[in-house]
């Protein structure tokens, strides 16, 4: 049996996971690390912590396996995307905290460069909207306000990344400093056409390209880690932003075929082949992957608050003690009464894309209770996704015929039932839902020949469960017109 060693870091937590040449978890760890909140609209990460959590993870993961070393074939790489870092390239050391994808702080900087007339262009070059959410006004901040970064980062002494390449450098003791074109494509500083660097990009961001690391093939061998570092020199051979991953983890190989993260966030992205397709509904244009073969491209659109929503339950409201109990205190009244939760606690994504929009709970009465809450908190997560869905089939012109789901909250079958009388079209959860890390698995082992191919992989891929859309046509157009009031009075509130 061989076996690949995948690395998944998330925005809550650093995971690993031992897969075999059935595509089967052999043994999985997990830990989770701190969220900062500095300040309203600010979110951060310890860099060391990351690093330090996935280390530990990724020696246990291999510990529980009990497999020898030498049947383990590759390190597959994926993460969670957006998220900034920068270091000092001699010491290794971050020379600041790690910007979140979720930070709003430079949502104002978004706001000139588009009133300067910029948004076209940048779009036009990345398939990105002009937005905080990435990694290039991110790192223009930490490169104007940390003291002495710009000069430094000038001279080729500090280097930037997202998250894959932070691990990446720790992983290969700084010898390399790398990403894919999955994570560059989300940077606002990547030609999604010439899949380089663009240059005109970099001078409007002010960033130096010394800064940079070289982009490499989502599947294939672009480094290899220090027999120090984990007990063997394995070659890191798959690397992919989480949600690319997923969508390869899902067999999503077609075009026309769409898949939902039921995560922190949510995150629809939709297999549109060798065609970059330009949004007209606010949506993103990515690089899904690329390995021998052409690069392939996806329709993305994001939700920010999907999971976080029932954290916030949990944490801020303490409607309850564990995330689990959501579905059944939900599942205890019929609808919700009314009231709809726009939970735009970090701005609105696709296909809204305003970043001073704020949550709003609307619609309570005095007969409320938190189960009505509680059931509008589930049914924000799905019609969120349902604006995503359906603006992706009028941009791509393909019927999206069903929607493949994994992540976390994929397992609440309340949820899952709430999305397909949503969508109208049937919802299907795969038997594994550790779809991001077999995504990063797959690109890992295509390269060094666990897999031969696709064909090889979808046959990996069996359902568990079909949900069916049981609304009718009426009750769901009444729901999403009702949904967009709610949304409309969110809007620009923090202006």
């Amino acid at each position: 049996m061989k076996y690949i060693l995948t690395l998944d870091q998330g925005t809550t937590s650093s995971r690993a996971l031992v897969v075999d040449s059935d595509a089967r978890v052999v043994a999985t760890a997990q830990r989770e690390f701190r969220q900062i909140f500095p300040q309203p609209g600010w979110v951060e990460h310890d860099p060391l912590e990351i690093w330090q959590t996935q280390l530990a993870v990724a020696r246990e993961a291999v510990a529980k396996a009990g497999v020898p070393m030498h049947s383990i074939r590759a390190i597959g790489v994926t993460n969670q995307r957006e998220t900034t870092v920068l270091w000092d390239r001699r010491t290794g050391q971050p020379v600041a905290p790690a910007i979140v994808w979720q930070d709003r702080r430079t949502a104002a900087v978004c706001d000139d460069l588009r009133a300067q007339g910029h948004a076209a262009l940048i779009q036009r070059k990345t398939g990105l909207v002009l937005d905080a959410y990435f990694s290039g006004t991110k790192l223009a901040w930490l490169l104007d306000h940390t003291p002495g970064a710009r000069a430094r980062a000038e001279a080729g002494e500090l280097a930037f990344g997202t998250v894959d390449s932070w691990l990446i450098w720790n992983l290969t003791g700084g010898r390399s400093h790398v990403t894919d074109v999955s994570n560059a494509s989300r940077t606002l500083l990547f030609n999604l056409h010439t899949l380089a660097w663009d240059p005109a990009l970099l001078r409007l961001f002010r960033i130096p390209a010394a800064v940079l690391p070289q982009v490499r093939p989502s599947s294939g061998i672009m480094a290899e880690a220090d027999a120090a570092v984990l007990g063997a020199a394995l070659p890191i051979a798959g690397v992919a932003g989480d949600q690319q991953a997923a969508t390869f983890g899902q067999a999503c190989f077609a075009p026309g075929m769409a898949k939902n993260t039921y995560g922190t966030g949510c995150f629809m992205l939709m297999n549109t082949g060798r065609a970059a397709v330009s949004s007209q509904h606010q949506l993103i244009t990515t690089v899904a992957w690329q390995g021998p073969a052409p690069a392939c491209y996806a329709l993305e659109g994001s939700v920010f608050m999907a999971g976080a929503t029932v954290q916030w339950l949990r944490d801020g409201l303490q409607l309850i003690e564990h995330a689990h109990e959501v579905e059944a205190l939900a599942a205890s009244v019929e609808d919700t009464g009314d009231v709809y939760l726009v939970p735009a606690f970090a701005g609105l994504g696709a296909p809204d894309w305003d970043g001073h929009a704020r949550g709003a709970l609307v619609g309570m009465t005095r007969g409320t209770t938190r189960a009505h809450i509680a059931r509008a908190a589930l049914e924000a997560i799905c019609l969120q996704s349902a604006d995503v869905f359906h603006a992706m089939a009028q941009d791509s012109g393909l019927p999206l015929s069903e929607l493949r789901v994994d992540g976390g909250a994929s397992r609440n079958n309340l949820l899952m039932q709430m999305q397909a009388d949503v969508l109208g079209v049937p919802v299907v959860r795969p038997t594994n839902t550790e779809t991001t890390a077999l995504g990063a698995a797959f690109l890992a082992g295509l390269a060094v020949g666990v897999w031969s191919g696709a064909e090889d992989i979808a046959a990996c891929w069996q359902v568990d469960r079909r949900f069916e859309p049981r609304a009718n046509a009426a009750w769901r157009e009444g729901k999403q017109a009702r949904w967009r009031e709610a949304v409309a009075r969110s809007r620009a509130w923090a202006k």
